[in-house]
């Protein structure tokens, strides 16, 4: 399902596969299953991904999955919100085998929903670091984005720099861009920065950086990375493969990143991720892929495609994303990120950043 195939026609196919599925029982004709994990039961018929991940980031990894099992993949994509409120609303009817999203926060919703399943893993539980999953295995990162500062190399030295909190600073006033705090990597930060420093010392650093913006807030980390470029302002917040974007297509860019610190703890992470919907019709298949893409070959490609970190820690990223050195993760289970979303945005709203 890639979006345009009617939903009554996935239907029929998915009844004639399980027919078919009985009828072959016993014949011969069958291909052997793929089994990841000996506890699950033999695999036939598609999976079916809800995903907000864009396709050009995902169907690699589909088709080579496809391409290794014989298992076929079936998705439709759409924005974060959208898909989840689908998922809620079609309830037991789903299609969905796994929900697939980007932000901690997004998959903390659709859990608190009841709309993911707990998985029993060992090859998840290996692969996938704890405070990179959910504590209650309903859903597991599969990638992690860092959301660190990004500088100016002409008008800053990384010696100025410490923690986010410290943006807030006076000699930051004018010299500061931001995204919009409506989207949510500034929800989770936020979240997480209430989590580590409690609500007061959180709000009087947000409303620091209103006070030291050079300029209204953007809508993309890109603009914010731009407008450090060309001298707009000097620092801002980004996620680094928004950073990785812009060098690929120019190498000398006069911005670096800098790994900030919060509250001593580490840089700031979140993920994307996926979990297997509670009324998932081929349970057997999502987790079979849900656990490949914690593997070697797809962790790689996660890196390769959006220049993101793998969340397996045995698989070094790409040399892009290598150059950029080595950072400490928060080690705040990512959770964190939807929990204490509502009071983030809520701070964001009396701090007056927009």
């Amino acid at each position: 399902m890639s979006g345009s195939r009617p939903r009554s026609l996935l239907f029929l196919v998915l009844l004639v596969l399980a027919g078919c599925s009985d009828q072959n029982a016993g014949t011969g004709t069958m291909p052997a299953p793929v089994q990841a994990s000996e506890a699950l039961p033999a695999i036939t018929g598609p999976v079916v991904v809800y995903s907000s991940r864009q396709e050009h980031l995902i169907k690699p990894l589909f088709d080579r999955f496809t391409a290794e099992t014989g298992i076929e993949v079936q998705y439709q994509t759409g924005e974060d919100g959208p898909l989840i409120a689908r998922l809620q609303a079609e309830g037991e009817d789903t299609f969905a085998d796994i929900l697939y999203t980007v932000d901690a926060g997004n998959l903390w919703s659709a859990t608190e929903k009841g709309l993911l399943a707990p998985l029993d893993s060992p090859i998840l539980d290996t692969n996938i670091p704890a405070h990179l999953r959910d504590p209650e295995d309903r859903w597991f990162g599969l990638s992690v984005r860092a959301r660190t500062i990004a500088y100016s190399t002409e008008r800053v030295s990384p010696d100025e720099l410490s923690t986010y909190g410290a943006l807030a600073n006076s000699k930051w006033k004018g010299r500061l861009c931001l995204r919009t705090s409506r989207k949510v990597y500034n929800m989770s930060l936020v979240a997480t920065m209430i989590a580590r420093l409690g609500l007061e010392q959180t709000e009087a650093i947000v409303k620091g950086w209103v006070s030291n913006l050079a300029a209204r807030v953007f809508s993309s980390d890109i603009q914010v990375i731009e407008a450090i470029a060309a001298g707009q302002c000097d620092v801002g917040i980004v996620n680094t493969y928004y950073l990785g974007q812009v060098q690929a297509e120019k190498p000398d860019v006069p911005v670096a990143l800098f790994w900030a610190n919060q509250a001593s703890s580490g840089v700031h992470v979140n993920i994307s991720g996926a979990g297997v919907t509670t009324h998932a019709k081929n349970p057997a298949a999502a987790q079979r892929l849900i656990e490949w893409l914690s593997t070697e070959e797809p962790q790689h490609m996660f890196s390769d495609l959006n220049l993101e970190y793998p969340v397996n820690p045995a698989v070094p990223p790409v040399e892009l994303v290598r150059s950029w050195g080595e950072f400490r993760q928060d080690q705040l289970n990512v959770e964190t990120a939807g929990r204490l979303q509502a009071d983030a945005v809520k701070l964001m709203d009396r701090a007056d950043y927009r």
